[in-house]
Order: C-alpha cells, then structure tokens, then sequence
C-alpha cells in the first residue's frame, strides 16, 4: 500500500458522488469518473471531501464508495479520504476502516468551534495521536470551517507532527501562507502543498511554490496542464491554458451552487450519468444551464485558437 509523502504533487481531484436522480450511489458513474480523472493527468484522488457531499452519506455508504474507487484504481494513484467530523469517534473509525481498504492516507479539516491557536494546535496533536503513524492532510478552509489558522500555527504542527505531510491550503485569498511555509528555517521538514478554491488561484499558488492542486473542477485536465508546464518553467504556456478554461472555473466557484455546475458539467461531458445532488441540494435552473453550455462552447472556441 502507497502512502501520502512530503513529495506529492501534481493534481489531486477532488471527487465527486455520483448519484441516481432518486438519490443511490451511481457506482457505475464511479467507475467512469476514476478512468476518467486519471486520462485527465490526475497523479491521485481525494474522497469523501466537502464536494464530495461527504456529510450526506451514511458510514456505509462511505465505505462502500471508497472501496469501489480503490477498487477502480488500482494501486496507479495514492487515494486520499476526507474523515473530517465534529467527534474523534468517528475520525477513528473512518480512519481505520479506510487505511484498511488501502488508501495512502486521510484528511482532516478542524471543526467549526475552535477559536484561539492553542485550540487548534492541540486539536491536531490529538488528530496525530488517535490516527497513529497514518498521514493526513491538513485542510485549511477558513471560507468553509470558519477557522482562521495563522501561518505560524501551520508551521508548527506540521513542525511537531511528522504525520502531518501535506497542507491543503484553500485560505483565499492567502497566497502569503504558501510564501510563509517555502521560507528557508520556518520548517524542520518541506511538506507538499496543494491548493484548492477550484483551481481558480492556481498559476498564483505555483508561483510561490505550491506543488500542485487538491481541487474539483469538471475540466481537471487544465490543471494538470498548468502544474506540468509550471513545474517545467514554460510559465506562459502554463497561463495560456488557464486563461482558456477561467471563465468556467470561475463561474463554477458561485457559492452555494458551485458543485451543481460541477456535475452538471461533467454529466454534459459523458462522465457521469446524472447531475443529481443528493438532498438537501438542488439541480441547476434552466437559465444558469444555458448560461454553463455557452461558456463551454466559448471556452472550445478558445482552446481550439490555442492548438
């Protein structure tokens, strides 16, 4: 079993659930969605993350999505798994049940109530503790969880907790932390940082040094075209094809609809059967779905002037 490093880059999707228009798990679209991430040059995927309708599935649901991916992967891509939850008692066994399927490692967002750095500090420490020697990802989503963690703080967990390998930085805006953490003596260790925000930041991010993205977006391919020609330092290439596909990412980060231009998108592309969001959640109106067709066939447009 592959397990998250401090190395890991390129570009971890984040992914979906597929879901039947009466609201069970389209397992088939599953399988579609893996080939489908990985054609599209991911080097890993992450389950059960907040755009991933985590909170909405039942513990065995999550279990038998996670060992449905794995199954489909293969072994060609570490698969991270978000456990994030208000109780260590379900960390716990998500963690276990998970790590025992053979995923590469976990990730965890702090919840809500936490406040002071003290608290947050030592929420981690407890994380390292109950998960043991398994890797996992720090999320911070301040936009999400409403938890500030200053980049002093990030340093020092990841400083104290050799566990922790890899930072999910979604602050937005929050380029100065990736500045902050690339710092020459700010860490005993150089993590992996892979950024979220549905890439919409990404040509920024690997600029300061991010090693990838740990995103959603329906076109996954323009981020890992951005990472490779970034990471070859054929920068105008790079942003070029970012540029290409803006305005849609941008488009798709709306808050409160956002994952529903997602799988309605990747629905109109063949990769999943249904746009359904499970409940509460609901489809995209008419209008916003002509609006995502036209931004799709300007975006085409646009590719096609650049090849």
């Amino acid at each position: 079993m592959t397990r998250l490093t401090t190395e890991a880059s390129g570009v971890f999707v984040i992914a979906v659930t597929p879901f039947h228009p009466d609201g069970r798990i389209d397992m088939e679209s599953c399988d579609r969605m893996v080939d489908f991430y990985l054609g599209a040059g991911a080097t890993g995927l992450t389950v059960l993350g907040m755009m991933g309708e985590a909170p909405k599935l039942t513990v065995e649901e999550s279990r038998d999505v996670v060992a449905r991916i794995l199954a489909r992967v293969k072994g060609r891509v570490p698969v991270m798994v978000g456990v994030s939850a208000p109780g260590f008692a379900q960390i716990d066994v998500m963690t276990k049940m998970v790590m025992d399927m053979g995923a590469a490692g976990v990730m965890v967002a702090p919840p809500g109530n936490l406040r002071t750095d003290d608290q947050i500090v030592n929420y981690y420490n407890q994380v390292a503790e109950l998960i043991g020697d398994v890797p996992f990802v720090l999320q911070d989503f301040p936009l999400a969880t409403g938890v500030q963690i200053s980049p002093k703080v990030i340093a020092k967990i990841v400083n104290d907790l050799p566990t922790c390998v890899c930072l999910k930085h979604e602050d937005w805006p929050g380029l100065e932390k990736i500045t902050y953490l690339r710092r020459e003596g700010v860490l005993n260790k150089r993590i992996s940082i892979l950024c979220g925000n549905g890439g919409v930041f990404l040509p920024e991010e690997m600029a300061r040094g991010a090693d990838g993205a740990m995103t959603g977006f329906a076109y996954p391919e323009m981020m890992a075209s951005v990472v490779e020609y970034y990471s070859k330092g054929e920068i105008e290439r790079g942003q070029d094809i970012f540029n290409a596909y803006l305005p849609l990412a941008r488009f798709e980060q709306q808050p409160g609809m956002g994952l529903a231009i997602r799988k309605y998108t990747l629905a109109k592309r063949g990769i999943i059967a249904h746009d359904t969001l499970r409940r509460p959640g609901a489809p995209l109106s008419a209008l916003c779905r002509d609006e995502v067709d036209a931004l799709i066939l300007r975006q085409e447009k646009r590719l096609m002037e650049l090849n």
